[in-house]
């Protein structure tokens, strides 16, 4: 397999990871301050900044560059919550 198609199927990851979380966030099956939904934006936005660096689409990079930063400062929120909060 080449780069391309490797960096290509890294950006079709990172983008399903988004949706499922916008999907499952929208059907209230989980909750925005949970793991779940945090992960799946962050993993999925690192996988995207590797696609979009890749093609040079740096609005995109930063977009998602913006995207990890905030799920790792609410992961970080959550983790300092008490566990019964959580």
């Amino acid at each position: 397999m080449t780069d391309e198609l490797y960096v290509d199927i890294i950006g079709w990851i990172g983008s399903i990871l988004l949706i499922a979380a916008y999907l499952l966030i929208s059907q209230d099956r989980i909750k925005s301050q949970s793991y779940t939904y945090q992960l799946l934006n962050v993993v999925g936005s690192v996988l995207l900044i590797v696609n979009t660096i890749y093609y040079r689409a740096y609005p995109s990079s930063a977009l998602n560059v913006i995207w990890v930063v905030i799920g790792i400062v609410y992961i970080a929120k959550i983790s300092q919550k008490p566990q019964n909060q959580q």
